[in-house]
């Protein structure tokens, strides 16, 4: 396993485990196979209705707590002071934890849903910080954020960003975004990594996995974390769930590396910040 230190000196694995649709039992099982093949990093919402599951997990695993990461996220609805707090604390009921070590903005306020966007998400950032303050939790970041919620964002924070959670994949991966974050010492972490299942079958990266004796989704999975970009697969399937770690004994070239990067634009999600609850 590789690691990346945030800008808050916390350290984190370049690999983690995405827990997006891994609900109930089988969401349980998928999350106890991650930790006992080593997975450290994983990744909720309360948006995603499986904090309890997660948190179910852990305790199962009788790992100790201190050597897990949890990430969960403040759903956009939920934006302001009072409701992140509020929203927060019923997270860590859900998890049955008394820290969370990574909390995010799920999504920033926009225009269309706030009539002060850009105050919505500095209460919800005080009340973040505050947090962060107490002991409750270790880092604070935001997702699906651009460069302008962020500079609006970094006008009245005291603490900058740890981590951005963005969309990012072969076909689809923000150049500009990642180039901003990576000049504010933002750590950037990629959701959907397989662009939602559209790199199966794309002749690029099948001449790449047949090169490296590798499958399509570990030479994605390579790809991201080449760009110094932390990501989260997820996946319910045992066999997926070992296969995407084995991603740490080869290396693509520069050349590939480009390649890929100039791929044409495929499995884009149609989910953009400023246009919720719409997409394009």
């Amino acid at each position: 396993m590789q690691y990346k230190q945030l800008n808050d000196g916390f350290t984190i694995p370049l690999l983690g485990f995405g827990t997006y649709k891994a609900t109930n039992e089988e969401g349980i099982a998928a999350v106890l196979h991650a930790l006992a093949l080593g997975y450290r990093l994983f990744d909720t919402a309360a948006k995603y209705g499986n904090e309890e599951q997660v948190g179910t997990a852990i305790r199962r695993s009788n790992i100790p707590r201190e050597e897990i990461i949890i990430t969960t996220k403040l759903w956009r609805e939920n934006l302001g002071y009072q409701e992140t707090r509020q929203a927060f604390q019923l997270s860590l009921e859900k998890l049955g934890m008394d820290y969370i070590d990574i909390y995010l903005i799920h999504w920033p306020a926009n225009a269309k849903n706030y009539p002060n966007w850009q105050q919505a998400n500095a209460d919800a950032w005080r009340a973040m910080e505050e947090l962060q303050s107490e002991g409750k939790i270790k880092s604070i970041g935001v997702s699906n954020f651009w460069p302008e919620h962020l500079e609006a964002l970094l006008e009245t924070a005291r603490v900058v960003p740890a981590l951005n959670q963005i969309e990012f994949h072969p076909g689809y991966w923000q150049q500009e975004v990642v180039s901003y974050c990576q000049r504010k010492g933002i750590s950037v972490e990629s959701w959907s990594p397989l662009a939602r299942g559209k790199v199966f079958g794309n002749p690029l990266l099948e001449s790449l996995a047949e090169r490296y004796g590798k499958s399509v989704s570990q030479i994605c999975l390579r790809w991201v974390i080449q760009h110094d970009v932390v990501v989260i697969p997820k996946s319910t399937s045992a066999d997926r769930i070992a296969e995407n770690l084995a991603i740490f004994d080869f290396e693509l070239s520069a050349d590939e590396m480009r390649e890929i990067d100039n791929l044409p634009e495929m499995g884009f999600s149609g989910e953009l910040p400023n246009n919720w609850p719409d997409r394009v």
